[in-house]
């Protein structure tokens, strides 16, 4: 048993704080290496020296348990300092999407009553500081810090850090004692894509014990240099990334866009072990007629997830990219990121036809439109049961009942069946079905198909209006490096496959598919 179970991150009902787990990583693994970016090296200990710090200029600035604060900014070390010492100083973490715009930005900052604000002067040719400018008043934002670049209103991070000086280490240290396991760590917002952004409350109690199996599943451990490019304000790169590196005892390594070449480069340079990531990230390096070129050797674990994950994928990623071990699952921000897992061992078919089984102590039915249970190898939507289950959505009582059945149970709006060994099968988002002259057809399965083509490396697949049919299917495709295809066959291929109701009636060629931050197809822009 470890220290981190002892303490509460697993079997014990008092769960650590994210500052008490802080400690703990430190007694652990002290001066190992945290985080590395460029030239900078941080142990567990310089961390917390660094954390202990900024909390102090938190605590300086009226930060109270209870308050927010936010962070929009792309992947960095003074990130994850910042995120910790605002956790320390008892404020819930409010991370922002780096790809939106002021007013998407400026939403999240009012509902959530951020107090402070981290962010940075430029990224991907934004302006953040000065998109703000363009929106409605923030009164409850008191202070913004740059981590990075200047600003006329704004405080840099370096004098940021120096407000702290004078508060009493005591000062700091009971701040950081007094947060329990029951009060909210973070509140991370929805991607939007059914409407607008809802807060998602969580605790520190189910975020330590969630993370802590799912470093168990997929078998992080201390040592390994985890290259984390899913981006930090999604629970991929914020939980399942630094978060569970800090329970681990692993090595970070921020990379703040995603860029395949960037990414095969650092892969031997900084002896990259741990590369999480969606399917695209695999799809987009597999695709590389370079691929050979790059030294992959130390490679051993892989995470992704998606309802659309080829088995020839999952054989790639181990037979040409040589990882170990290759784990899929599933999981929303409203289960505190995680649900399902696959295990070591399973089968490839195993691991990329399904999301896994539920993690212990969450429980997983699939329910009929009737609401009855539904039977093995039945599709109906997915509902989930347990500690992970979010607390609540921010300030939205009404949103949170309709979400959470009085059973307990949270509606996903994701359709899926389960085998009889408990295996998930997610077939599709409900929204994203499209009706075949009254059948139904789940794009995900026919995206599936698709990229079992041999010159196809990516498939989106939605639905258009149709005189005779109502909808019919319309397939975005995106070919490996240096793939021909003439479209013209590929309505009989696919026929010889599915049927033909699903098949695609259009079809269009592309350079990319649009994704989000997180990697997510995003299906209104084909649209």
């Amino acid at each position: 048993m470890s220290d981190f179970e002892v303490v509460g991150c697993r079997g014990d009902e008092r769960f650590v704080s994210i500052p008490k787990l802080l400690r703990l990583a430190v007694d652990k693994y002290g001066d190992s290496t945290f985080i590395e970016e460029g030239n900078q090296r941080l142990s567990f200990r310089r961390t917390l020296e660094n954390v202990e710090q900024a909390c102090a200029s938190f605590i300086q600035l009226g930060v109270v348990p209870g308050d927010r604060v936010a962070i929009w900014a792309p992947n960095r070390a003074d990130w994850i300092i910042a995120a910790l010492a605002a956790q320390c100083a008892g404020a819930a973490l409010v991370p922002i999407n780096t790809r939106y715009k002021g007013q998407e930005a400026a939403d999240i900052l009012r509902r959530s009553r951020a107090k402070v604000l981290l962010t940075v002067g430029q990224f991907l040719g934004s302006d953040y500081l000065g998109m703000l400018e363009h929106t409605e008043p923030l009164p409850k934002l008191t202070c913004r810090v740059l981590l990075e670049g200047e600003a006329h209103d704004a405080m840099s991070w370096v004098d940021f850090l120096s407000l702290g000086q004078g508060i009493e280490p005591g000062l700091v240290a009971g701040r950081m004692e007094a947060v329990s396991g029951d009060a909210i760590c973070d509140i991370l917002f929805t991607s939007g894509t059914t409407g607008s952004p809802k807060g998602v409350l969580c605790t520190h109690a189910q975020t330590l014990r969630v993370f802590r199996d799912w470093c168990e599943v997929v078998g992080l451990r201390s040592g390994d240099r985890y290259l984390i490019a899913m981006p930090f304000f999604h629970a991929f790169g914020y939980k399942a990334g630094w978060l569970a590196c800090l329970m681990m005892g692993a090595t970070v390594l921020p990379e703040p866009i995603f860029d395949a070449e960037r990414l095969l480069r650092r892969i031997g340079r900084d002896r990259v072990s741990v590369l999480p990531g969606p399917p695209a990230l695999y799809q987009s390096i597999l695709a590389r007629q370079d691929l050979h070129q790059f030294d992959l050797s130390p490679l051993r674990l892989a995470v992704t997830g998606a309802a659309v994950i080829p088995q020839r994928l999952i054989e790639e990623m181990q037979q040409r990219l040589g990882f170990e071990t290759v784990i899929t699952g599933y999981g929303l921000t409203e289960t505190t990121g995680v649900a399902t897992m696959c295990r070591e061992g399973d089968d490839a078919s195993v691991i990329a036809s399904t999301s896994g089984r539920a993690l212990p102590g969450m429980e997983l039915i699939i329910e009929r439109s009737d609401g009855s249970r539904a039977e093995v190898g039945e599709a109906g939507e997915i509902m989930l049961r347990g500690y992970n289950v979010m607390v609540a959505y921010l300030d939205d009582p009404a949103a949170t009942e309709s979400s959470i059945n009085s059973q307990g149970f949270l509606h996903t709006g994701d359709i899926g069946s389960l085998d009889a060994a408990g295996n998930l099968r997610i077939t599709d988002r409900k929204k994203d079905m499209v009706i075949v002259g009254g059948f139904n057809v789940y794009p995900a399965e026919v995206e599936r198909l698709l990229c079992c083509h041999s010159a196809i490396a990516q498939a989106a697949v939605i639905g258009c209006p149709d005189d005779r049919l109502g909808e019919v299917c319309h397939a975005f495709l995106v070919l490996r490096d240096g793939a021909e295809l003439e479209v013209d066959t590929l309505p009989a291929w696919c026929r010889e496959r599915i049927a033909n109701f699903k098949v695609p009636r259009h079809f269009s060629i592309q350079e990319s598919l649009p994704m989000n931050a997180s990697g997510k197809t995003q299906k209104y822009k084909l649209r």
